[in-house]
């Protein structure tokens, strides 16, 4: 599961995710990617899932970028417990998004096999997502 190897502290503030992605709502790498349209923390499990679902699909053709990491830790208290006595202990780790984020890029496959893909990755995911091609992408010669 997708997680740092060392933080600098063991628990964070929940924060506030206002306004659209700064970074990271370009495609660098691909093609094709998909971009999220909703604000949402993203778990390491989610997006591992995603990442599976698009490597079956594309049968190991191509390259896929993951382009968000799961990097904030999220704590829980147990059931039951009542109100004071502390922050609850790590739980796991998240990756908060924001809308126009791109999650995955692919490249190395064609137009049809990308969508589905990226379908599926979608699916995966607690975001409303949108599909996207880069800019100068050739429809016509399509014999990738």
């Amino acid at each position: 599961m997708l997680q740092p190897k060392k933080t600098k502290f063991r628990r964070s503030q929940k924060g506030r995710m206002k306004g659209n992605a700064q970074r990271g709502n370009q495609l660098s790498f691909g093609s094709f990617g998909i971009k999220t349209l909703q604000s949402k923390w993203i778990t390491g499990r989610q997006i591992e899932a995603a990442r599976v679902a698009v490597t079956r699909y594309m049968q190991r053709q191509g390259q896929v970028w993951v382009r968000i990491f799961p990097d904030k830790p999220i704590t829980k208290k147990p059931a039951e417990v009542r109100m004071g006595k502390g922050k609850g202990a790590p739980e796991g780790f998240v990756a908060p998004v924001t809308p126009g984020r791109i999650l995955f890029e692919i490249e190395g496959v064609s137009f049809d096999v990308a969508k589905e893909a990226l379908r599926l990755a979608a699916q995966k995911l607690p975001v409303t997502t949108k599909f996207v091609v880069r800019r100068d992408y050739d429809y016509n010669n399509q014999n990738e």
